[in-house]
């Protein structure tokens, strides 16, 4: 039943407010780490070095820092270079010919120029122009500080950008652990309502099932960027330990990946047994919900780090229930079977075994035809 137009919109709004709370609350250290950031490059450059209003150093601190773990150090110290190259451009032509339009546009190129000539990224070279226009727009006509000044406020920036870039939260390194146990809940809760739908064969849940499973892709792109994310942090000297146990981390988004998309084929093939009625036998059923449980424990191991082994287990005890079932010459039901079978495996890989391993712990399919003939006599 569809909602009413404003309780829709309620209902919307709603979900869209959690999601801006849940990104808050994700990027809570990043806004600390930067205002904190900006404040010690104030009072560097101000009390300590008695700079005159030191724009550049809060600025250049933000700007580098920005919101996102991602390669940062490499992005921050690219940041940081850019903006204390267009701070001194800037100065050093303010000094020569002075301040007005044409002056901003030769700037422009002349740092570009320069932050090209020396090799720069496209963050280098992009900031080198930014910070050469705002030298030369609004610095010279304040009259905030000597040139040399505004030039060390931004290296003050930008030294501590790099230091705060290095000083990280543990949640990065927790996420990707986490994101993965996300996506393997949504795996069984696709089993279970599949389950379902081969138990009753109902056409309107398999395909709001099918709609549901289709909808998954973000949680994989969440998980990748949550991978990355660790990967970037585990840079930071406090953060080095942790290493071997990312680079396991990152492993897992390929098969967490694969699950998925053999998960979404089951589906699939589940919706169009069910319009075609073409029924699913309750052995089927019955195997798919002993998935989503072994699946919930996979999910489990994944959050919180646990041993593997219970999961594992049941894994291979469903896989060796899939080897029993008996085979159908409907199609979809027979790639049901399969994808079964393929789902354990995938599966499988994240408790710790290789694909080879996973595929070769099922035994071979049975050969008993649920119609009673014998494959060979309809080949």
């Amino acid at each position: 039943m569809e909602l009413p137009p404003l309780d829709l919109v309620r209902t919307r709004g709603r979900t869209s407010a959690a999601a801006r709370v849940r990104r808050l609350q994700s990027k809570a250290w990043h806004v600390g780490q930067c205002a904190v950031a900006a404040a010690l490059a104030w009072f560097v450059a101000a009390d300590l070095l008695g700079h005159h209003v030191p724009f550049f150093a809060p600025v250049a601190a933000v700007v580098a820092l920005g919101t996102s773990y991602g390669q940062r150090l490499r992005r921050v110290a690219e940041v940081a270079v850019g903006v204390a190259l267009g701070v001194f451009i800037g100065d050093m032509f303010v000094l020569a010919v002075g301040s007005g339009g044409w002056q901003i546009g030769v700037v422009v190129a002349v740092a570009m120029t320069t932050a090209l000539l020396l090799d720069g990224g496209q963050l280098i070279v992009a900031q080198s122009a930014v910070q050469s226009i705002i030298v030369v727009a609004l610095a010279s006509q304040t009259g905030t500080g000597q040139p040399i000044d505004r030039w060390i406020d931004a290296l003050v920036g930008g030294a501590f950008a790099l230091l705060a870039a290095a000083v990280v939260p543990a949640a990065p390194l927790r996420r990707p652990g986490e994101q993965a146990a996300v996506v393997v809940r949504k795996v069984a809760a696709l089993l279970r309502a599949a389950a379902d739908v081969m138990v009753h064969g109902e056409v309107e849940p398999a395909l709001a099932l099918l709609a549901d499973a289709r909808g998954t892709d973000r949680l994989v792109r969440e998980l990748r960027a949550f991978a990355d994310e660790a990967v970037a942090v585990t840079v930071s000297p406090l953060q080095h330990r942790h290493r071997d146990r990312m680079k396991q981390m990152v492993s897992l988004a390929e098969p967490v990946d694969k699950a998925l998309r053999t998960t979404r084929v089951l589906v699939r093939r589940t919706a169009v047994a069910a319009y075609h009625r073409a029924p699913v036998p309750s052995a089927y059923a019955e195997v798919c919900r002993e998935l989503a449980d072994a699946a919930d424990l996979v999910a489990s191991a994944l959050g919180d780090g646990s041993d593997m082994t219970p999961a594992r287990e049941a894994l291979l005890a469903v896989g060796h229930r899939t080897s029993a079932l008996g085979r159908s010459h409907a199609l979809s039901v027979e790639v049901v079977l399969a994808m079964l079978r393929g789902l354990t495996a995938d599966l499988l890989e994240l408790t710790g075994m290789s694909p080879l391993e996973a595929t070769d712990a099922l035994p071979l399919p049975s050969r008993t035809w649920l119609d009673g003939e014998d494959r060979a006599d309809n080949a």
